[in-house]
């Protein structure tokens, strides 16, 4: 049985980004997850796809040294593997002088933390040259010009694809059950494909990351989900916001905030309520009422668009009892990193928490770490027709002309885009949308659903039956009429 140096539990945005760092070095990795694709499950498929600048973080806190670092990490990153990301900065908008102290806090914390190049803008006439849509009421803005946004999905999909082009082995559905110690120390993982030995295990796990934690002695702390919901617009909407726009944060919240995205969407949420069952991602009326109220705050008459919104979604926090992320290495269990309760700014963290983790392994000893002399840091995107420049366009479809027949109308993808992604590990409806946006548009698939299923079918040799939305219980057409038409002959 092959034992793997590090295995990591949790194949969501940080576990991702710990892969691509551990893969730098001469180990033997493997990246664990119960879904069928990176990023489906946990926060990662659902955020707002915010870079944290840094500032709101409590002084001291491993947010707050986490997150400024992850935010200087991201622009390189996000060029050495073709993530969609923007610098975009942001604004934290009061609408009275009485809350400019808030903005002064926060601008004091935000240079304790490191943050550079923070200004208050308090001009009405600078900020409406900013932001055009923004409301008149708005008196004061705190400009963080380190901010920017991401596709925090596409950015776990690209680190794994560089991780595993580096040698990191990934197992997808494979849940893992418990973490096996004996004497102290680490010996693997029993998960729902046997047992799988490790020397060291990073514990990612996001939601469930306090149950794993516990299986391994360490219990400590809980984690309990607080959910999110959002209004996605279409790209009609995009220029409403030029960067994201928060309003003063509260105890649990940066709040309702109003942002573009990397797509050209405009994005309106979260808001925030703790829940208790860790699958719950279905939306209410009251919560997405909620999210509007507040985004018109920021952005008068946004309501009047509501015919423009595409879609509705939530996503859920782990919250930790901590009230900050855990990122430690044990004595007892020798071998046991706990990297939990990874909530905001998880995202914008996650390259600076992967570097912690390597360190960690480093300082304690737990591995040798020798760097790779062959160690590639670059990943090319799947390419994308529609962003070419029309000769480079035309060259590639004479080469490959599935790249000339585009399947989604509203994003303009190409057949040879979807066969990309699968080439790259997408096996359901869901991995292709995330990794090509066929289906993010107007019609949300409507209409290229079908097409997408059918290439699926093929290019994967299965009956089209079998294509699921997202893994197993998710099938499409889970039955052929004629099959229907026999059933209904027998029964009579």
């Amino acid at each position: 049985m092959k034992i793997y140096d590090v295995a990591i539990i949790g194949a969501g945005i940080t576990g991702t980004a710990i892969a691509r760092e551990l893969s730098k070095y001469k180990l033997k990795t493997l990246l664990i997850d119960k879904e069928v694709d990176i990023a489906f499950g946990g926060a990662t498929k659902a955020n707002t796809g915010i870079i944290h600048a840094g500032y709101d973080d409590p002084p001291g806190s491993n947010r707050a040294k986490y997150c400024p670092k992850g935010n200087s990490l991201w622009p390189k990153l996000a060029k050495e593997l073709e993530i969609p990301f923007k610098q975009t900065s942001s604004f934290v908008v009061v609408f009275n002088e009485e809350d400019v102290k808030e903005l002064e806090n926060l601008l004091e914390r935000g240079r304790k933390n490191g943050v550079p190049r923070l200004e208050i803008i308090h001009d009405k006439k600078r900020l409406a040259q900013m932001e055009p849509h923004l409301s008149p009421r708005a008196v004061a803005a705190l400009w963080a010009p380190t901010a920017g946004i991401i596709s925090p999905y596409e950015a776990a999909i690209a680190l794994a694809e560089n991780a595993r082009e580096n040698g990191v082995e990934i197992f997808l559905e494979t849940r893992v059950e418990r973490v096996k110690v004996e004497n102290g120390e680490v010996k693997g993982v029993e998960t729902s494909r046997g047992f799988i030995p490790a020397k060291v295990v990073v514990n990612a796990a996001g939601l469930y990351a306090d149950e794993i934690s516990r299986t391994a002695g360490v219990d400590y702390f809980t984690i309990h989900p607080r959910k999110g919901e959002y209004h996605i617009y279409d790209k009609r909407l995009g220029h409403l916001a030029r960067r994201p726009l928060f309003p003063t944060p509260t105890p649990i919240s940066k709040g309702i905030v109003v942002t573009p995205t990397v797509e050209g969407n405009l994005l309106i949420g979260p808001n925030a309520r703790d829940i208790s069952d860790k699958e719950d991602t279905s939306t209410t009326r009251e919560g997405l009422d909620e999210v509007m109220r507040g985004a018109a705050k920021l952005i008068p008459g946004i309501e009047k668009y509501r015919r423009l919104i595409i879609r509705n979604f939530a996503g859920l926090r782990a919250e930790p009892s901590t009230r900050d992320f855990i990122v430690e290495a044990y004595d007892d269990p020798r071998g046991f990193i706990n990297v939990a309760g990874i909530r905001s700014p998880g995202l914008t963290s996650a390259p600076a928490i992967a570097q912690a983790v390597a360190e960690m392994i480093a300082e304690k000893e737990l591995l040798k770490l020798q760097k790779k002399e062959k160690f590639n840091p670059y990943r090319k995107a799947i390419p994308r027709v529609v962003e070419m420049p029309p000769s480079e366009a035309n060259k590639l479809i004479k080469e490959k002309p599935e790249y000339g027949h585009i399947i989604c109308r509203c994003e303009h993808v190409s057949e040879g885009e979807v066969i990309e992604a699968i080439r790259r590990g997408a096996k359901t409806i869901d991995g292709i949308k995330f990794r090509t946006r066929a289906g993010m548009g107007r019609c949300q698939g409507g209409f290229c659903t079908y097409y997408v299923l059918k290439i699926l079918a093929r290019e994967l040799g299965v009956p089209e039956e079998k294509v699921t939305k997202r893994g197993k219980g998710s099938e499409l057409f889970p039955y052929k009429i004629k099959e229907l038409v026999r059933r209904d002959e027998n029964a009579s």
